[in-house]
């Protein structure tokens, strides 16, 4: 691998005095993710240095850090060469590993009943059909009237049902991008989005997003200038800032997407996870004048029940333009040929009574939150803690960076985690961490005691590799 190549996936470094932990922290992260598989020859020291503009002392020091642990192997005459830690390291982990990494809820009280009710009542399966590309009629229907009471007229014919929110997304990124495309996602954003548009060819530009919200003015300016093919937004409890759009916001972005020719494609799969945001503006596509088309007018909804009631009920939908629907069902083939029918039976009654599914969900979500918030402020004070009202998750900010060295320190001692660069296209938010607070409250507790412990450690040896790097590294 060369230096570019590999400098292309690490991102920007800090101050040279903590630049070799950031660096060795980030080629974990890709080792550990595969982005840099086992036995890849890394470049020389002297070669990424001179492409970094570092300090050979820096290089030599993220090098040997990577030795150290387990990441590297070096033999004269042969290079560097990525590796993992060995097998044996893996066993004096805890025998019980915290999940900081995915956001996943337990399912929602009620659904095992009406799980139950549904077999109970089960018609015969084999009535339906083997191939189905659309979805089940009475589901469609379930998820177009829900549509229609929350504001935007929809009729069956404009829902296909997916297998999952993220079937939708690469369905829909295989069906609207050709190659070279342009498009716009936030920065930061959810990871599988921006990697199945990449898959499809396009060429990812971005605008960001903090938990403060959007900038509306920089958005709209990219849609304008970029004219990007789609654009990728999560409006309602974005993941992961847990930022909402306002409404006024959301009708600017609708008009500048008409104006370029965007077509705007909205996850709403975290929509239904409000906890006390005191306003719902009700489905993004109410926006949408009644003439939209699928050529770039128009808007495209994505939901899904896998947050908002279970993550092993793979039911998911697009909501879209009919001419867009029939794209899908033609392109849909070289992917999978339907979703099963006795999920689809029970999400057509889970969709059907999802306002009294969620308030469960909700009650969950405020105490868990809470749990987290709590642990987060007693044990790591100078982290920057937000208040998110929905969602499942906060999107934290450290003190420094450090977000992929804190990865990998956590991940040794049996913590999963997800680094800040990797809700990013550029390999940039060395300052941030998602953290979910879906994880049972004892979990959450454990979770935040580790985070300190690490981030502990982390400090120290930076410190220390800071008195030892000559004046000439500084």
């Amino acid at each position: 691998m060369s230096a570019r190549a590999l400098l292309s996936m690490t991102g920007d470094l800090g101050a040279e005095p903590v630049a070799y932990t950031e660096l060795a922290g980030r080629i974990r992260v890709l080792i550990a993710d595969g982005r840099v598989a086992v036995g890849t020859r890394l470049p020389s020291e002297r070669e990424l240095a001179v492409l970094a503009g570092r300090s050979r002392t820096t290089i030599v020091a993220t090098y040997q850090a990577l030795r150290d642990s387990g990441h590297l192997v070096s033999r004269q005459g042969s290079g560097s060469r990525a590796t993992l830690p060995h097998l044996a390291d893996i066993s004096k982990r805890p025998g019980r590993a915290v999940n900081f990494a995915g956001s996943v809820p337990p399912p929602v009280d009620g659904l095992r009943e009406l799980i139950a009710e549904t077999t109970t009542d089960l018609p015969d399966i084999t009535t339906f059909p083997g191939f189905d590309l659309l979805g089940n009629d009475a589901l469609r229907e379930a998820i177009a009237d829900r549509y229609t009471q929350r504001g935007p007229p929809t009729s069956p014919d404009q829902i296909i049902v997916t297998t999952g929110g993220q079937h939708a997304i690469a369905l829909t990124a295989q069906t609207l991008i050709q190659r070279t495309d342009t498009a716009l996602v936030e920065s930061p954003t959810y990871p599988h989005a921006y990697e199945a548009f990449q898959r499809a060819g396009a060429r990812m530009i971005a605008s960001p997003v903090t938990t403060d919200g959007w900038d509306i003015p920089h958005l709209v300016a990219t849609i304008q200038q970029s004219r990007p093919v789609l654009a990728y937004l999560i409006p309602d409890f974005h993941n992961p800032t847990g930022a909402s759009m306002h409404p006024e916001d959301r009708a600017r972005v609708v008009h500048a997407a008409r104006t370029a020719g965007t077509t705007l494609v909205i996850d709403e799969a975290p929509a239904d996870l409000n906890i006390d945001r005191p306003w719902d503006d009700g489905p993004f596509a109410r926006h949408a004048t009644r003439d939209a088309t699928w050529n770039g007018s128009g808007i495209i909804t994505l939901g899904s029940l896998s947050k908002s009631i279970w993550s092993g009920l793979r039911i998911g939908w697009i909501r879209a333009d009919e001419a867009v629907i029939r794209r899908l069902v033609q392109a849909r083939p070289a992917g999978d040929l339907g979703t099963p029918p006795i999920e689809q039976l029970i999400g057509e009654r889970v969709v059907r009574r999802l306002d009294e599914l969620v308030i469960g969900r909700r009650r969950f979500l405020h105490e868990h939150r809470t749990v987290l918030t709590e642990s987060l402020n007693r044990r790591l004070p100078q982290w920057t803690t937000p208040w998110p009202d929905g969602g499942l998750s906060m999107w934290v900010q450290l003190d420094h960076p450090g977000s992929s060295a804190l990865t990998s320190i956590c991940r040794a001692r049996g913590m999963s985690l997800i680094a800040g660069p990797k809700f990013s296209i550029d390999g940039s938010l060395e300052r941030f961490l998602r953290l979910p607070f879906t994880s049972p409250i004892a979990d959450l507790d454990a979770g935040v005691e580790l985070l300190a412990d690490a981030w502990a450690h982390l400090d120290a040896n930076a410190r220390t590799a800071h008195e030892r790097l000559p004046a000439s590294a500084i």
